[in-house]
């Protein structure tokens, strides 16, 4: 045969070794497409965890500055309940103060004192309210309204009926005022 010959047979009849070769290209075609398919599943999985890990830590956080607030609030419910207490030491010390037993005074101003710090040491604060001073909803509860009794006194505070007090930055007894008209 002539090699011309040889090599149309060859191509026509392909040898084991052809075969062979197709087989393994086959092969790692198939090994490609399960690489890459396989890094897709991967870069999915890094994806959903990364996103996992990302909601995790704002949890973390959100529930950490909750807890936060929650130390700071934590004794609201007796420091209101306390409150009403401050009010009739307030109401009661002038009075005693107009009486002849000043050791009595001294007394009760004492007892006042030593609350009104514990108080203070626990976060609760006195919101500063004058006559005079400005009228603003977010802050005052406004209880009446009387003809002001001078003209700068309109639309502001002609007197402070209760204190306010707030904890933090939290208001939990708004300051109850008469505004002028």
């Amino acid at each position: 045969m002539s090699k011309m010959e040889k090599d149309t047979v060859s191509k026509s009849n392909p040898t084991k070794e052809t075969k062979k070769e197709m087989k393994s290209k086959k092969e790692l075609e198939e090994l490609k497409q399960q690489v890459n398919q396989l890094q897709e599943e991967i870069d999915t999985e890094k994806d959903r965890n990364l996103r996992l890990f990302a909601e995790f830590e704002n949890y973390k956080k959100r529930t950490t500055k909750e807890r936060i607030e929650l130390f700071k609030t934590a004794g609201q419910e007796v420091l209101q309940a306390l409150l009403p207490v401050m009010d009739d030491f307030e109401r009661a010390l002038p009075q005693l103060q107009k009486s002849e037993d000043q050791n009595l005074f001294k007394g009760v101003e004492l007892i006042y004192s030593k609350l009104q710090n514990t108080l203070k040491s626990k976060g609760l604060e006195t919101i500063e309210v004058q006559q005079g001073d400005a009228f603003d909803a977010e802050i005052h509860d406004a209880i009446t309204q009387i003809p002001a009794p001078s003209d700068d006194l309109k639309g502001k505070i002609v007197d402070v009926v209760e204190r306010g007090y707030q904890l933090g930055d939290k208001i939990i007894r708004h300051p109850k005022v008469v505004v002028g008209q």
